[in-house]
């Protein structure tokens, strides 16, 4: 695979480089915010692995302005802060894995290649459900006549809720589906998401029902037309 690593620590850099490259992958690393920004929105990466703790702009920043601009490659976040709110920070910005450091390599490894699985999904080019139908390649959705390109987590949300039209999904099921989180950690990050995606499918149609419906209390689920 191609990988972006956007890393300032020198030795960690070289130990993520030395272990990617071991396994066979092909790295580009910069060392700073802004040629890591630069680099996912003019280059086509398989994954993209940032640190939050870098010089000129920080990781949030860019994982910020790089689902902003609606680009498809999957971002791990590898970081030295290991707080939960931290963490619940970057998930809800978007981001797809988040690895805390001390790291091991292995276990590196063995994340990109289960973002990269979730990313590809190549075996079933679309999913439809009525008038809404996803690009499991793209991640390209449409919804009547919009159009709407979703990152990651959007488009895994989305897909949960298509596997079964009309049974309402919980947010613990959500959670642990879309985020593997497999406790409750108070978040809203399954409202967050959800509302990024009505945003985006809603975007130019009148008097249309968004294709999700929120169930007070209880989760989400896939309108019934």
């Amino acid at each position: 695979m191609k990988i972006l690593l956007i890393e300032d620590e020198y030795k960690i850099a070289e130990f993520v480089l030395k272990g990617l490259t071991a396994a066979g992958h092909q790295v580009t690393h910069v060392d700073d915010g802004e040629q890591g920004l630069a680099l996912i929105l003019e280059e086509a990466h398989d994954v993209a692995i940032l640190d939050l703790m870098l010089p000129k702009l920080s990781g949030f920043d860019v994982l910020q302005q790089a689902k902003a601009a609606a680009n498809p490659v999957p971002i791990i976040i590898l970081s030295a802060k290991v707080d939960l709110p931290d963490r619940l920070k970057g998930f809800e910005m978007g981001a797809d894995d988040y690895l805390p450091k001390p790291f091991f390599v292995e276990e590196l490894l063995a994340r990109i290649t289960l973002v990269s699985k979730r990313q590809k999904a190549e075996e079933i080019r679309e999913i439809s459900v009525g008038h809404l139908s996803l690009d499991v390649v793209t991640h390209q959705a449409k919804w009547f006549d919009v159009n709407a390109l979703l990152s990651q987590r959007e488009f895994s949300l989305l897909a949960y809720l298509m596997r079964s039209p009309g049974h309402i999904y919980s947010r613990q099921q959500i959670l642990k589906h879309v985020w593997e989180i497999h406790f409750d950690p108070e978040t809203n990050l399954v409202d967050v998401c959800v509302r990024r995606i009505k945003r985006k499918l809603d975007r130019g149609l009148r008097g249309q029902p968004s294709p999700i419906e929120s169930v007070r209390g209880v989760g989400y689920r896939l309108r019934m037309e």
